[in-house]
């Protein structure tokens, strides 16, 4: 279902670690830690799961790899490079290379499922064909082909659920964040929606996506980034072992 491009080539993925935290702590204000001495490597083409109780920190974690916040102190890594310091423009860049699905959905209000799923392929420069083939395509298999000129308003929170993880992927990118991606959804969609996001590491998309659905987690064989009071452990299983 999720296709490769057929335009064009994708910029080589660099042989160092995609995500790198070295002795990262986060602090919000005068408040304690909520992540503490974070050192971990996520290598290009892996796939981890990020478990842990609810306030635990997973979404602070994500938000520091989206560069949506700066750790108070420690350094962060993005495909190969120390983010503290960059540019507007190439973090701008970066940010381009990752897909995100946000627990609260961020669609974009005016806009139909479709355009919103659009979004990252017009903002690319895709042509107009390669945008209806490929969000038609991706629409009717989450099961919303009826509802492609749908406002988010007038959609259940799967639906929305759905849209938001179609945006999050129809542009295939390098890195894709999943923050409780199946969480509004029945266990038979959330099995659907995670053969999706394993296609996508199957074609080279490194994923870190956040649970709390312990069966889903134990029914797969992917690495496990588990944070709990702000510090963060790494369970390797499977083929993702070392």
């Amino acid at each position: 279902m999720v296709r490769a491009k057929k335009e064009g080539t994708r910029p080589a993925l660099e042989s160092r670690s995609l995500v790198r935290f070295e002795n990262v702590g986060m602090r919000f204000g005068a408040g304690p830690e909520v992540l503490r001495d974070i050192t971990v490597e996520l290598e290009p083409g892996s796939f981890h799961f990020l478990t842990g109780p609810s306030g635990a920190g997973k979404t602070t974690l994500l938000r520091l790899i989206y560069l949506a916040e700066e750790p108070s102190r420690g350094t962060v890594s993005l495909f190969g490079q120390p983010v503290g310091g960059l540019t507007r423009d190439a973090r701008a860049d970066l940010r381009r290379r990752i897909g995100i699905v946000f627990q609260d959905f961020r669609l974009i209000d005016h806009l139909s499922a479709f355009d919103n799923v659009a979004l990252p392929l017009r903002v690319a420069g895709a042509d107009e064909q390669r945008v209806r083939e490929n969000v038609g395509e991706l629409l009717a298999w989450v099961g919303l082909a009826q509802h492609m000129a749908a406002r988010p308003a007038t959609l259940s929170g799967g639906q929305q659920q759905r849209i938001a993880i179609a945006r999050a992927v129809i542009a295939r990118p390098d890195l894709l964040l999943a923050d409780e991606p199946t969480g509004n959804v029945d266990d038979a969609l959330a099995e659907r929606l995670l053969h999706l996001f394993e296609e996508m590491n199957r074609l080279g998309t490194t994923l870190v996506l956040a649970t709390h659905n312990e069966s889903l987690v134990e029914r797969r064989g992917h690495a496990r980034l588990h944070l709990e009071a702000g510090r963060l452990a790494v369970e390797r299983r499977g083929r993702n072992a070392a």
